[in-house]
């Protein structure tokens, strides 16, 4: 699957929910994984390889592959940590983001089972991430406009180059 970059208008729109869930989904939560693998990511959602539906991928290390399609996030810590992301829809850009440092996350896996997860540490960051992409939202969209701003000229010059 290719990777969409900053300045592709699917990047920006709400993505759609996956129905029915299984059939062809499961072979590109098969792409998709292979994509994330490939890329040297961590996390991976559909618009991100042009598909406005609701999956994404994570794969951190020590764990295993995880699909989630049509996620909700039920449940957030109050505790909050920052760290360093970047993103495969953004090369070369890397800055701290903010958030919650725990989650719980319903969502379907590959095969339309139903779980329920709770994931704190970079799991739970990677969820956030990915889950923000179905919505539209970019890591860059949470940082302060200066920073933003800072980032996005730098990620211009490198492109142009």
């Amino acid at each position: 699957m290719n990777i969409v970059t900053l300045g592709d208008e699917r990047l920006r729109l709400k993505a759609e929910a996956v129905k029915p869930i299984g059939g062809e989904y499961q072979k590109i939560a098969e792409a998709m994984v292979e994509t994330l693998h490939a890329g040297k990511g961590i996390g991976l959602a559909g618009p991100q390889v042009g598909l406005l539906k609701r999956i994404f991928a994570v794969h951190v290390e020590g764990d295993i592959p995880r699909v989630f399609i049509n996620p909700s996030i039920i449940e957030t810590s109050q505790e909050q940590a920052s760290y360093e992301e970047g993103c495969l829809s953004i090369p070369g850009v890397w800055a701290e983001v903010v958030r919650p440092k725990g989650i719980k996350v319903q969502a379907w896996n590959e095969k339309g089972r139903p779980f329920t997860l709770e994931a704190g540490g970079i799991l739970a960051r990677v969820i956030l991430h990915e889950y923000d992409h179905l919505e539209g939202v970019l890591f860059i969209d949470r940082l302060s406009e200066p920073k933003r701003n800072r980032l996005l000229n730098k990620y211009e010059k490198r492109k142009r180059a």
